[in-house]
């Protein structure tokens, strides 16, 4: 059996969640395997209920009172007992800030193989291998897990869509899992979250996105794209040059050293397309490039791509659509 791992916070699904489906059908055809879902945490019944329209075998929901709030301790000592129940030969998780804390500490508490950050599933020499980047998206790496299940795999944002996740003609089969855990062995007493969180934007959730580069020129010609992206209903992001700048917080940031980002429209201004920057934003289903330099690698990837000055070209993009 195949178990996807969902991410869920107050019965709400990470999008996240949707795209590793995807990878779990795919590799579903490949081990001849049926894939289930397993939903942890509070609330777990209501994010359960969305995610049952998927075509897997069936959901399961986890709720304990020790996994509210989150701690690493509380999830791996759950999640460890529910994959003994479940007998599962593969673990699947999106690639999320909270797997990356917990995931690692799981593996090893089961004495098991993991793979991190993986972007496609191939057959090679009759064995399953798992696609990765290496130096930062330079080079890629077919790994093929050794020794006994579950080996447990995460997924990159982006790397799936979730349009891809197929979705059954009938909903799944809900049910609860149980699991006897011991509260007092949890270590960690987490305070509530810091302030400034609340005005931290996840750029992996946002639809639609407009990401500026060197292009902009300076920190007030940033205002053109806000207008920009305020008119589509997009959030801004940027090349790491501008977040370094200072021009825009380094939450912003997309690429390898920021964030990795999935949206339905990717509308990069100004930006040349360096390997680092490509490896944050190639998962997006539309890429729209606005350059003056018609060699940028950018218009390698991009769907629709436009030579020309942005000072000029976004201003009319911006008229065109108020005048929808």
């Amino acid at each position: 059996m195949i178990l996807v791992v969902a991410e869920q916070q107050g019965g709400k699904l990470n999008r996240a969640t949707w795209e590793t489906i995807a990878a779990a059908q795919q590799l579903s055809g490949i081990a001849k395997a049926p894939v289930t879902v397993l939903v942890p945490g509070a609330q777990a019944a209501a994010a359960a209920n969305g995610v049952a329209a998927a075509d897997v075998q069936e959901v399961i929901t986890l709720e304990h009172a020790a996994l509210e709030p989150y701690t690493p301790d509380g999830f791996t000592a759950a999640l460890q007992l529910a994959i003994a129940q479940l007998a599962a030969a593969h673990v699947l998780m999106p690639h999320t800030y909270r797997t990356r804390d917990f995931a690692p500490k799981l593996a090893a508490r089961m004495d098991r193989a993991i793979i991190t950050d993986v972007t496609a599933i191939k057959t090679a020499a009759g064995e399953t291998a798992f696609v990765r980047p290496m130096f930062q998206g330079k080079l890629t790496a077919d790994v093929v897990p050794q020794g006994p299940g579950p080996h447990f795999i995460t997924f990159q944002i982006g790397a799936y869509r979730v349009d891809q996740a197929k979705k059954g003609a009938s909903p799944a089969r809900v049910r609860a899992l149980t699991v006897e855990l011991d509260a007092s062995a949890i270590r960690e007493k987490p305070e509530a979250p810091f302030q400034q969180a609340k005005q931290a934007v996840d750029l992996s959730q946002a639809e639609r996105i407009v990401s500026v580069g060197r292009g902009i020129k300076e920190q007030a010609n940033i205002a053109i794209a806000e207008k920009l992206a305020q008119a589509l209903g997009a959030e801004i992001a940027a090349s790491r040059p501008i977040c370094d700048a200072g021009w825009l917080p380094m939450e912003r940031q997309v690429g390898s050293s920021g964030q990795t980002v999935a949206p339905k429209l990717y509308l990069a201004l100004g930006i040349s397309g360096a390997i680092q920057h490509l490896v944050g934003m190639k998962g997006s289903s539309t890429v729209v490039a606005i350059n003056k330099d018609p060699d940028a690698p950018i218009f390698e990837i991009a769907d629709y791509g436009i030579v020309g000055d942005l000072f000029e070209i976004v201003p009319a993009i911006i008229e065109a659509i108020k005048g929808q």
